[in-house]
């Protein structure tokens, strides 16, 4: 896998989603994820739609670090549900097609998994908003490549940056592109107060073993 940032936007998009209340930190008192790992730290980057001026950066940056990372992109996958605004947002201003990807296929009408057309050998990047462990993203990667489409790369807002995503994405041969991650957030955070100085080791000790960390 390949981390792909330029310091200043990753430090910018940071302190936009703290301010937002995107990105909560609870050091203190964790968060259950749907995983069942307990967690300081809880991201929900739809909030950021909610902000017209960080939406439009946002949008304006993934869509240049895809300029700059994958130019020879034809058309703009999300990964349902998170990453379909952020992915029609991001094909309108690159002005090419979208189309979307659900976890499974549905189980009515046309048992479509994936919405939208993208003929066979499309370059297609793939957008979500955050990255966790990778699994549902490259499921979507999965289903893509088995529809004939060329998956060139992955585009998110965020990652946690865990290593067991750096091991998931490089079996899967696909190219990830960040705006921002874990580490910068830190930082940001505690410029900005949001945590203090003791809070950090801690918010370092689960991003190094989030399965069993506060178990």
């Amino acid at each position: 896998m390949t981390l792909v940032k330029e310091d200043t936007v990753a430090r910018q998009v940071a302190e936009m989603l703290l301010d937002a209340r995107a990105i909560k930190l609870s050091p203190g008192k964790p968060f259950t994820w749907s995983s069942g790992w307990l967690s300081p730290i809880y991201c929900d980057n739809r909030i950021a739609l909610s902000f017209p001026a960080i939406r439009d950066f946002i949008k304006k940056g993934l869509a240049d670090m895809i300029r700059r990372e994958f130019p020879e992109v034809q058309a703009i996958a999300g990964v349902a549900t998170a990453g379909i605004p952020q992915g029609v947002l991001v094909a309108d201003v690159l002005e090419v097609p979208f189309a979307y990807v659900r976890p499974e296929p549905k189980k009515h009408g046309m048992t479509n998994q994936i919405e939208g057309q993208l003929d066979p050998g499309t370059k297609v990047v793939v957008i979500e908003d955050l990255v966790s462990t990778g699994g549902s993203s490259l499921k979507a990667v999965e289903a893509l490549r088995a529809a004939g489409v060329e998956v060139i790369g992955m585009a998110a807002i965020f990652t946690y940056s865990f290593a067991r995503a750096a091991e998931n994405f490089g079996r899967s041969g696909v190219k990830l592109a960040v705006l921002s991650h874990y580490d910068e957030l830190i930082k940001k955070a505690l410029d900005k107060q949001y945590i203090t100085a003791d809070q950090v080791e801690t918010l370092t000790s689960w991003r190094k073993a989030p399965d069993t960390w506060g178990k």
